[in-house]
């Protein structure tokens, strides 16, 4: 397999600045289901990159777009957010440029979903009943505020949730609960002993804020819980975009 920075076309190709973004292509001939990945707060890292690594070798072709590309985190994070909140804006794009490259490549299978973590998860919860997606996996994303009309026309939806995140105490049921409202098919589930960001293998944003958000958000990796979660996202994937 390789993985490799990219700089990913735009539709709006007056826009200043490069969209760049990490590109992953599983071993062998195509055709490849496809996925973008939409990274957490603390952008494209080592933690990410690592999650790239691993959809690919599991036979995904994967492209992760940086959404902080123009101006870096500290610049971009507030935009990023305020898109977020809003359900359109630049991040949105950015994230569109990804699955339209995805689609446009000749080793793509035709069938995209998207992946996220942190805010990539709230992105692609919402990005789940915008069309476009075959799947959707939402790990530890917060929920919009208008969660009932942001499913409408969902796309099937795999969720993993930590039961001592304290940031999103309840959003596992109350997901859980909206999607089986609406008749969207899905998998959503809270483990106890894990807490916000249980599936990145490496260190993920500063070690000061993991230190003072820590106890709140009960950050760490937890291996067991995530094995099985790398698991239900895999076989709703290999299910979905087949």
């Amino acid at each position: 397999m390789t993985v490799s920075d990219v700089e990913i076309p735009q539709s709006a190709p007056d826009r200043p600045g490069a969209l760049r973004g990490v590109l992953g292509v599983p071993q062998g001939e195509g055709l490849f289901p496809a996925v973008v990945v939409v990274h957490e707060a603390f952008g494209v890292d080592a933690a990410m990159r690592d999650h790239v690594d691993r959809l690919v070798g599991l036979g995904y072709l994967v492209l992760m777009p940086d959404l902080f590309s123009r101006g870096g985190a500290r610049r971009c994070l507030v935009a990023t957010f305020r898109a977020l909140r809003a359900g359109q804006g630049t991040a949105f794009d950015d994230i569109e440029a990804a699955r339209a490259h995805l689609l446009a490549r000749p080793d793509a299978r035709g069938s995209v979903g998207v992946i996220g973590f942190c805010m990539g998860g709230g992105f692609a919860l919402l990005l789940a009943g915008q069309g476009g997606y075959r799947a959707a996996s939402v790990n530890y994303g917060m929920l919009p505020a208008d969660l009932d009309d942001a499913l409408d026309g969902a796309c099937p939806v795999v969720g993993s949730f930590g039961g001592r995140d304290r940031s999103l105490a309840g959003a596992a049921a109350r997901l859980d609960a909206a999607l089986t409202a609406r008749g969207v098919e899905h998998d959503v589930v809270e483990y106890p002993e894990a807490g916000h960001g249980f599936l990145n293998a490496l260190p993920a944003g500063p070690r000061l804020m993991r230190v003072v958000m820590g106890p709140m958000m009960g950050m760490g990796p937890r291996p067991v819980e995530a094995g099985d979660a790398w698991q239900r996202i895999d076989g709703f994937f290999r299910r979905e975009l087949a």
